[in-house]
């Protein structure tokens, strides 16, 4: 059976860790920068980086994949949908 997967966009994101507010701000079609309240430790930026992503882009959870950046602040990202 053939298994049909949704486009594939791959974005870059500079992370600003312990900010005042949560902000996403689009510098391109695919570098992005996002401020982000929580502070860089223990996943808690990455966390909620996925749930502003997932506001930002409308698209669930499972479609948004952390690929290079898990420990710093400049990550790539792969996003899977049918709206890109």
């Amino acid at each position: 059976k053939l298994k049909i997967y949704p486009p594939i966009k791959q974005i870059l994101i500079q992370a600003k860790p312990n900010a005042k507010q949560n902000k996403i701000e689009n510098i391109s079609d695919q570098i992005y920068r996002v401020w982000l309240k929580a502070p860089a430790q223990k996943g808690k930026t990455n966390n909620l980086l996925i749930k502003l992503l997932v506001d930002y882009f409308n698209i669930n959870p499972s479609q948004i994949e952390l690929k290079i950046g898990k420990t710093g602040k400049t990550k790539v990202i792969i996003l899977r949908s049918n709206h890109f």
